[in-house]
């Protein structure tokens, strides 16, 4: 993997893989601050300022900042989850240096201009309309707010329309000044640059920075409930969606989890769920199950579409195929199998090397060291079938699921 990492004396790292058989680097901020650290106020707060970053510095203004990359073939983006808000680019390797001081820009000097928080506020706001307009998105966002009843995990990214409209400057100084730690921050670089260049290029900015260590402790998620809700929408079929907490970030089964979830309706078309509902009974376009783990909870989810008159059924297929790996243990072949296609996946995912960038920047600031793929492939590889069933046991407890439908009108 031959990776190098450096840490400064303000705390902030710096995370780096040489690739020489590209012809492009790519580089990024990553912040261990997303919407889970707003309060109810501040709901859409860490969206809008991943927004912002791009609106104004101390010495750019909006134009200065989208032309920089653009204009240079590259890229230029930013997202925000519910832990992490990201500043990354792409760029030819002959112009890293740019995008390095770009990225170093909009992270640290934004000014959120007052002008363009009204403009940007105005976008955002059809931003959500639009995902109201989409059952598939909105769907997934309320069964957040159900299994996360009551707690910023449950909270949508994009916020309400009433916290959305009432933000000010003031509040993105304060939300950053709260929350800002240096020693949870992490400049990412992969690509056809050495560590020697990539250092040269940002470290003295980075210097510049005064150590800030942030008292703000995040709010674990606990009592969860399990529901059952129905609810009438103007929609063509009905949408069903399954979910629970499921395992953090630091639990030892998370990888079993990933190669389980796999195994029910992962992203492969030979899924248990995708075979079943969509092959064998044309009951769904689509099917999928997830797993999204957090750094004190998890989440997992099932998420499908299908007629309203096959609704139960498919329901019960769903429920039957989970039932099915709680009860009968996988064979050996079928486990190789399912352990070469998860390794296989996550090989490719390797060759995307702006993600690659991305998840190292992660995996540091969630572990404090990152994992070679190796290592992670030989705890999916050490993984047996009595693990898969008592995983399954644990998660697929249909008395621990909640259900969130939604029905023609």
């Amino acid at each position: 993997m031959n990776l190098s990492i450096k840490e400064l004396a303000n705390g902030i790292r710096i995370v780096h893989q040489e690739v020489t058989h590209t012809r492009l680097v790519h580089c990024g901020f990553i912040l261990n601050i997303g919407s889970r650290d707003e309060t109810k106020e501040q709901e859409g707060l860490a969206h809008f300022w991943e927004h912002m970053a791009f609106k104004g510095t101390k010495k750019r203004k909006t134009f200065h900042i989208l032309n920089r990359l653009e204009s240079l073939g590259g890229e230029l983006n930013a997202y925000t989850t519910k832990e992490k808000i990201c500043f990354y680019a792409s760029t030819l390797k002959e112009h890293y240096n740019k995008s390095a001081e770009l990225l170093f820009d909009i992270t640290f000097n934004s000014t959120f201009p007052e002008k363009q928080i009204e403009n940007e506020r105005q976008v955002i706001l059809e931003e959500m309309a639009m995902y109201r307009d989409s059952p598939d998105d909105s769907i997934q966002d309320e069964l957040d707010e159900l299994v996360f009843e009551n707690h910023a995990l449950g909270r949508n990214i994009l916020g309400t329309e009433a916290t959305v409209s009432s933000f000010t400057q003031l509040d993105f100084f304060d939300f950053i000044s709260t929350h800002l730690d240096t020693s949870e921050i992490i400049f990412s670089v992969v690509g056809n640059i050495s560590f020697k260049n990539a250092l040269k290029a940002i470290e003295g900015d980075l210097a510049q920075i005064q150590p800030k260590r942030s008292l703000y402790v995040r709010s674990e998620f606990h009592n969860y409930t399990p529901k059952d809700k129905t609810v009438e929408r103007d929609v063509t079929q009905s949408l069903c969606a399954i979910g629970r907490p499921a395992f953090s970030l630091h639990n030892s089964n998370r990888y079993k989890l990933f190669l389980l979830n796999n195994i029910l309706g992962g992203p492969s078309m030979n899924s248990r769920l995708n075979l079943m509902l969509r092959e064998k009974h044309g009951l769904v376009y689509s099917i999928e199950s997830s797993y999204h783990p957090f750094s004190d909870t998890g989440f997992f989810g099932i998420y499908f579409g299908t007629e309203n008159k096959t609704l139960k059924k498919a329901k019960n297929l769903v429920l039957n195929e989970m039932k099915r790996l709680q009860t009968v243990k996988l064979g050996t072949v079928q486990l190789h199998m399912a352990k070469e296609q998860a390794i296989g996946q996550m090989a490719m995912a390797e060759e995307n090397y702006s993600g690659l960038m991305l998840v190292y920047g992660k995996s540091l600031l969630d572990h404090g060291k990152v994992d070679s793929l190796e290592s992670i492939f030989n705890q999916i590889r050490s993984t047996t079938a009595e693990d898969i069933l008592e995983i399954a046991n644990e998660i697929f407890n249909p008395s621990e699921l909640t259900f969130l439908t939604y029905k023609p009108s």
